[in-house]
Parts: structure tokens; sequence; C-alpha cells
């Protein structure tokens, strides 16, 4: 062996393999993250109506919809319409 040659060095002391490594492990701890979050939080089931909740979230959805044409016209002042 040439003496001139540095002995080589573990793979763990080059940055650019920490580099590579670690978008993978930020992609896994957010996807934990976003599983944490949806078991804590789960969407709201709206059943046949027969619940005074189920009744309250229809009703809510009922004023989302009442407002739609609002929001409509607020999105065509910011993008007009196409040509048919």
């Amino acid at each position: 062996m040439d003496q001139d040659q540095p002995a080589a060095q573990p793979w763990w002391k080059f940055g650019h393999v920490w580099l590579v490594l670690s978008g993978p492990a930020i992609v896994v701890v957010a996807g934990f993250i976003t599983l944490w979050i949806a078991v804590q939080s789960p969407d709201p089931v709206i059943g046949d109506g027969s619940s005074s909740q189920t009744a309250e979230i229809r009703r809510q959805l009922a004023r989302e919809r009442a407002l739609m044409p609002a929001l409509i016209g607020r999105n065509h002042a910011a993008t007009p319409a196409r040509e048919k």
C-alpha cells in the first residue's frame, strides 16, 4: 500500500451520505406524524339522519352550499370564464 494515500474513512463520516439518507428518513417521520393525526381526529361519519349530530352536520353543509354562488363569483373575478 502506498504511504501517500490517506486511510479510508468509514461511510458515516461523509456528508453526502447523510444528505442522501435524510430525505427518506424525513418522509418516514412525516408519514408517522400523518398517521397519528389521522387516528387522533377522524372525519365524522354522516349517518341516516336519526341523531342530532347528523342533523347539525347536514345543516352546516347546507349553509356552506348556500355560499357557493359567492365563491364562484369571487373566483370568476380572479379568473375570467373560458369561451365556449
